[in-house]
């Protein structure tokens, strides 16, 4: 069997026929472009296969950058019907607590809007602060409109599964006053000069553009980081982390778990607090 690119953009189609959003379906795309790529047009084997793992060791990926792009692989062999292809990741203990270089503070949230306001930029503003206090996706943003504002509620249709998502009352004011300026009527209200919903690339690449002007790292920037903030903010009032998967839209609480893991920071400030050392 070969991989083609025939074989690709029906694998594309499966995938956003079965309700994937449009960065996972990109984030798959390209991990089976790469593996394309590798195996140069042969015939795949069991062999060719296997083999991919450990040239994306020996080119210094991390594991779980590995996995993840074996997991794309794997889905596609899937597709295909060729579970017999598939590709074991590489098998790792989970961390009991994330980097503090790569988990978003609320100081620095706060930074980012505060130079989105100096700069004028009164959408991206509204965006970063709609993300982080309600923990809908990037993708979602086309449920926040004049109509759901007004409720005070957004019903959220994704992969076959409706959630209503709740608009605090501070944010509900700035987003009906926002549609005003913008003679926004009715319908989405964070649209392109084009009409269209704004996309997770342009998101990301105006919040990376914040970046040098508040002292925030490149790193930590980017939209995923915003539900992250709001997960782990939401936690630590609640405690409920089954309502919290709901609010989220996560089918399993094990992702859930991901969101709210503490930095390491928390986590050594703990461990003193136990005050073993006699």
């Amino acid at each position: 069997m070969k991989i083609t690119d025939g074989i690709i953009n029906e694998f594309k189609g499966y995938l956003i026929d079965n309700d994937k959003s449009g960065y996972t379906v990109e984030k798959y795309i390209r991990d089976v472009v790469k593996f394309k790529e590798y195996s140069c047009d042969c015939e795949i084997e069991k062999e060719t296969a296997g083999e991919y793992k450990n040239y994306l060791v020996r080119k210094g990926y991390s594991v779980r950058s590995i996995n993840s792009m074996l997991s794309s692989v794997n889905a596609l062999f899937e597709y295909l019907d060729r579970n017999d292809l598939k590709i074991k990741t590489i098998k790792m203990q989970k961390s009991v607590y994330c980097p503090e270089d790569k988990e978003l503070t609320r100081a620095e949230y706060q930074r980012l809007c505060t130079a989105a306001k100096m700069k004028k930029n009164n959408r991206l503003e509204l965006i970063i602060e709609t993300v982080c206090s309600t923990g809908i996706r990037i993708g979602e943003l086309k449920y926040i409109t004049v109509e759901s504002a007004k409720r005070g509620e957004a019903v959220v249709t994704l992969k076959g599964k409706t959630r209503y998502v709740f608009i605090p009352k501070e944010l509900k004011r700035k987003l009906l006053r926002y549609s005003k300026e913008q003679n926004i009527k009715s319908g989405m209200i964070f649209v392109t000069r084009t009409g269209k919903a704004v996309n997770r690339t342009n998101v990301w690449r105006d919040m990376k553009n914040l970046c040098k002007d508040v002292g925030v790292k490149p790193e930590k920037v980017f939209p995923h980081n915003l539900r992250h903030l709001f997960a782990r903010t939401f936690y630590n009032i609640d405690k409920d982390i089954a309502k919290l998967a709901d609010i989220l839209g996560h089918s399993s609480i094990d992702t859930t778990r991901i969101y709210i893991i503490s930095t390491g920071a928390e986590h050594r400030r703990l461990i003193e607090k136990m005050k073993l050392i006699l």
